[in-house]
């Protein structure tokens, strides 16, 4: 096996490959404290094209540079910590009330009819696989005498939802209802229903990637909201120009929720006044590019 280089061998590998290190020691100490390889996704918008001839990468580029996105998506990461965190417990709120007061708060919300399906797994079991992971005393009061339904069915929404991951509460909201309660969540919050349940599908995609640790900038987002395009238009006149399947246009759906469901202010004036609208960072978290493509 090809053995793996220390972190100073691998300071000395980047050197030789043509990234320009002004301080080789502390970037050994970054290493020590960061995964290279995860460095490495930043990296990567930085080097020619695979067999271009000369140095990996391109003339004048410097480790402190790449190192300075990095640090800047760790922060941005930070920043939208807070906000998603606010807007999923006005989500598990919204949807335990509108449960309960068009369905009942006990049993009818556990029942494989109440969900429209459409592949993957399936509602119910999600639900029930969460319910029963709980430690929580108003849950473990239904849950502790094993998987008698008769017992969860008396288990009330609103301690159910506490119980639920976010992944699985957009499940709930998307599909429930008979397919009517992302219309109602959203008319609770006073936000537009036309897509609501993708809405809240991206938030939970961009919360998991916050979470994770994983790279924000220059990522085009798999689980993309419908934003309404009011909210985008009203997010562009502060922020500039976004493409769809950015991080800014989850931003702007996300800022949206909060406001209108009076849970916490706007998160992208911050972000506009921490990073600027016109670094290079802010161009990789409104226009996101693959790394074939990168023009710096």
């Amino acid at each position: 096996m090809k053995p793996s280089p220390s972190w100073e061998g691998r300071v000395a590998l980047l050197i030789a490959d043509g990234l320009t290190i002004a301080d080789e020691g502390a970037c050994a100490k970054f290493f020590a404290t960061n995964n290279y390889r995860r460095f490495h996704d930043y990296l990567r918008y930085f080097q020619r094209p695979s067999g271009s001839s000369g140095l990996k990468y391109w003339s004048g580029t410097t480790f402190e540079e790449i190192r300075q996105i990095y640090d800047d998506d760790a922060m941005l990461r930070l920043l939208l910590t807070e906000p998603l965190s606010q807007v999923e417990l006005l989500l598990r709120s919204h949807t335990a009330r509108v449960i309960a007061d068009e369905f009942g708060a006990e049993g009818r919300y556990l029942q494989a009819d109440f969900y429209v399906d459409y592949g993957g797994e399936r509602t119910v079991p999600s639900l029930l696989r969460d319910i029963e992971r709980s430690k929580e005393p108003e849950v473990l009061r239904y849950t502790s005498r094993g998987t008698n339904q008769q017992e969860l069915r008396r288990l009330p929404v609103w301690a159910a939802v506490e119980a639920l991951s976010f992944g699985t509460l957009s499940k709930c909201i998307d599909r429930g209802g008979y397919g009517t309660l992302a219309d109602l969540v959203a008319a609770s919050l006073g936000v537009a229903k036309a897509g609501f349940g993708s809405r809240v599908k991206a938030l939970v995609y961009l919360r998991n990637r916050c979470a994770h640790h994983n790279r924000l900038w220059n990522h085009s987002v798999v689980d993309a909201g419908a934003t309404p395009n009011n909210v985008r238009y009203k997010a562009r006149r502060l922020a500039g120009s976004f493409e769809p399947r950015s991080v800014l246009d989850v931003v702007a759906s996300l800022d949206d929720v909060l406001v209108r469901g009076r849970a916490g202010r706007a998160v992208l004036p911050n972000l506009v006044e921490e990073f600027g609208a016109e670094s290079v960072f802010w161009q990789g978290i409104a226009d996101p590019q693959n790394s074939r493509d990168y023009q710096g």
